[in-house]
């Protein structure tokens, strides 16, 4: 077991981090924040009967106090002085905690707020055990994939390689795994996977299981209600949802996985900023309006691609307001519409506000699965008739091309 006692510089001294089966074998140290958000979750139950669309906009809102700010304020601070809870900006920050308290709510369990959602990969993917068994997604976000294949060459991990939308090969691969990671849908081929099966199938093989919930959000999946052990986000996607923020989340309900997670944060310096929490928390407050909009543009359009003579396929998972296409011509033509719009934005980012697409292979490090000619499409809440005419007019340049 990695651990010991940490000095003023490196850490928390209550904390201690631990390997994959050490770290979830008990339960951790209550820190300030785990009790905290106990508190608060206790204090506030009335929110519990709300509607995921009121808590997104009622939750993690100061007291109701005569002169009392209706949203929270910001707390640049990186020390606290001696002798409460927070003791060091590295442990604790006010900032951090509407965030968090909104998206455990609207998860169903506590949330942790991180610098990206990378750095909540890297956290997670680090409690995993020297030579044990990974199973993830072939298709998945690029730099979850290229974390496990670098902690794969390095000898630290074995990974094994599913599609997700295939439950017993799932199934099958769960056997001495420590670990089952899942997108659903995947990035960027929109694959869907049966999740409680999996759950049942990881748990009773002794795995826990994570999703990436970013595409779907809270709003269309929770993935703890289904059993997941811990729930991720990029919440510079759809949480935030006005590409202004980078930033990260995981959310659990189980008390020693909250406890190794807040650790790995502490430990590894993966902290948010105090500003990229606001923005996200005002960001959130509107995700529910967002992600309706966003659907219901992207089911408008879903029809009229798949007739398009300039389309050969189009995938979508059935919910969310991402859609992929398979353009007629190849990456050339691909390549050619995404330069040949007005509205959509040639982006590599999803969920704002904006409509953004790409071509995917135009990443060398994209898997070779992924079609050359597939373009991610991420619909935006603009009015859907622009969207549409902006998108057609270039499609149909392709077709005369």
């Amino acid at each position: 077991m990695l651990a010991g006692a940490a000095t003023e510089d490196h850490g928390d001294p209550r904390s201690s981090r631990g390997l994959w089966r050490d770290s979830f074998g008990h339960r951790g140290d209550d820190t300030a924040a785990t009790r905290r958000q106990n508190d608060d979750m206790r204090s506030d139950d009335d929110l519990a009967t709300l509607s995921a669309a009121t808590i997104a906009v009622a939750g993690g809102r100061p007291p109701h106090e005569p002169d009392a700010p209706l949203n929270s304020p910001l707390t640049p601070a990186s020390v606290f002085v001696a002798g409460g809870d927070r003791e060091y900006g590295r442990y604790s920050n006010p900032s951090w905690e509407p965030f968090e308290e909104v998206l455990g709510r609207l998860e169903g369990g506590r949330a942790l707020a991180f610098s990206s959602g990378l750095a909540v990969v890297a956290a997670i993917i680090d409690l995993v055990s020297p030579g044990e068994v990974v199973v993830a997604p072939r298709h998945a976000y690029l730099g979850t994939l290229q974390q496990l294949a670098t902690k794969e060459q390095r000898g630290q991990l074995k990974v094994r390689m599913v599609d997700v939308s295939d439950t017993a090969a799932v199934l099958d691969a769960c056997e001495d795994a420590a670990l089952v990671w899942l997108e659903s849908p995947t990035n960027p081929a929109l694959e869907v996977a049966d999740i409680p099966a999996v759950v049942d199938g990881a748990h009773e093989a002794g795995a826990r299981v994570v999703v990436d919930n970013t595409f779907a959000t809270p709003l269309l999946q929770r993935p703890l209600t289904l059993g997941a052990d811990i729930v991720m986000h990029s919440a510079t996607k759809y949480l935030a949802g006005h590409s202004d923020a980078v930033l990260g989340a995981a959310v659990t309900t189980d008390d020693a996985t909250f406890a190794a997670l807040d650790g790995q944060r502490r430990l590894l310096g993966s902290i948010p900023g105090t500003l990229e929490t606001w923005l996200a928390v005002r960001g959130m407050r509107t995700l529910h309006l967002r992600v309706e909009r966003a659907q219901q543009n992207a089911r408008t359009l879903l029809p009229r691609l798949e007739s398009h003579r300039a389309v050969d396929q189009v995938r979508y998972p059935g919910f969310g307001g991402i859609i992929a296409i398979e353009v007629r011509g190849g990456a050339p033509a691909a390549d050619l519409l995404t330069r040949s719009t007005r509205l959509w934005v040639h982006a590599t980012s999803l969920g704002g506000v904006e409509s953004t697409f790409e071509r995917r292979r135009r990443w060398q490090s994209e898997q070779a699965t992924i079609p050359e000619n597939l373009v991610r499409m991420s619909v935006g809440v603009e009015d859907v008739e622009d969207l549409w005419a902006d998108l057609s007019r270039a499609l149909d340049g392709l077709a005369h091309a």
